[in-house]
């Protein structure tokens, strides 16, 4: 066998020069080996290590922190994902002490971070599925109406959800969605638009004293499915008050005894929430339905504010139905991203 020759670059002094990887090494070595001369590795950092130990602590007792006060517990769950970024910036202050504690404490806010999100950041989208749903809250104040409905209607779905319809704008949105949609209803603020035949069409109370929330029995091809519309009130962070959310949980828990109430096995709930799957208020809905994105998308799927996302309040949730694609759609004129979903029904029901 001939013996392959490999051609090696030298430098001026004929040695070879230094690889990358080599280089890191040999920095990375020098580093820790002078951390093991300095006795303060130990010392050091102490209140680097207990902030590093309080976020784990937040991040794993989340549930048991109080909304007595300002809705806290609400309001950190809302934004509960973002406290992850802390992680990096602990470790880089940890790194320039030199503090071999606090790097080791970090450890475990990392640790909580990817048991609780850790799922969300592989794709687990599927190829199959029976129907395409959508929502989005359009903006009451949307400057082009039609535009927005021509957008959402492009991402094919079956049975599209528009929330915040203001009066004056829904021959608009009727107008621009008729030829892709043979069936729709609104009710109060909210619509439904569907390319099946929908029966059963009412609202749904939640204690608000005015319709922002509906029901209707759409008949697809594959048996009848149970579609809700909801927008809860939205909440308010307050100097004052802190996260100021009590109508919207007062919404969300009547929403959820609706749901409940449901005869379908077959349910699909659409709409803006104004809540996230953490937020302990919504657990009268999100303790019976399984979110889309949870289930079968990639990412954390945020959908406001549309400028710069840092929270999914806009959702579809199903029961009795299987989740297989969850995905945002582009912005529109809307402060909200549109939202959609792929699922499968259950032939048997």
């Amino acid at each position: 066998m001939a013996q392959q020759a490999y051609m090696t670059e030298t430098v001026g002094d004929g040695s070879e020069p230094e690889r990358p990887g080599s280089r890191l090494r040999r920095l990375a070595h020098r580093l820790f080996t002078g951390w093991r001369s300095d006795p303060g590795v130990w010392r050091r950092g102490v209140v680097l290590a207990v902030l590093a130990l309080l976020l784990a602590l937040v991040m794993l007792l989340h549930a048991h922190m109080p909304n007595a006060v300002g809705n806290l517990g609400s309001l950190t769950e809302t934004f509960l994902p973002w406290l992850g970024l802390a992680v990096p910036v602990l470790l880089v202050l940890a790194l320039v002490r030199r503090s071999l504690t606090a790097l080791i404490v970090i450890l475990l806010p990392a640790i909580v971070w990817l048991n609780l999100f850790g799922g969300l950041l592989t794709d687990k989208s599927g190829a199959g599925g029976d129907l395409t749903v959508a929502t989005h809250n359009v903006n009451a104040d949307n400057p082009d109406p039609a535009a927005t409905a021509t957008g959402v209607a492009a991402s094919g779905a079956d049975i599209l959800a528009l929330e915040e319809l203001p009066a004056s704008a829904v021959p608009v949105y009727e107008k621009a969605l008729a030829s892709t949609y043979k069936h729709h209803a609104v009710v109060g603020t909210v619509g439904l638009w569907s390319k099946y035949p929908m029966t059963g069409v009412h609202a749904v109370d939640i204690k608000l004293g005015w319709k922002r929330a509906m029901r209707a029995t759409v008949t697809t091809p594959k048996g009848p499915v149970a579609v809700y519309v909801a927008h809860l009130p939205s909440v308010r962070v307050k100097m004052e008050a802190g996260f100021t959310a009590r109508q919207r949980d007062k919404s969300a828990d009547a929403l959820g005894e609706a749901i409940s109430d449901e005869p379908l096995k077959q349910v699909v709930l659409l709409g803006d929430l104004n809540g996230t799957m953490n937020d302990r208020a919504l657990n009268g809905v999100t303790s019976q339905m399984r979110s889309t994105q949870g289930a079968a998308g990639s990412g954390f799927g945020f959908s406001w504010p549309a400028s710069f996302p840092m929270a999914r309040i806009d959702q579809i949730m199903v029961k009795g139905v299987e989740p297989e694609k969850s995905w945002t759609l582009p912005r529109t004129n809307s402060d909200h991203l549109p939202v959609a979903a792929r699922v499968k029904l259950d032939t048997g029901s």
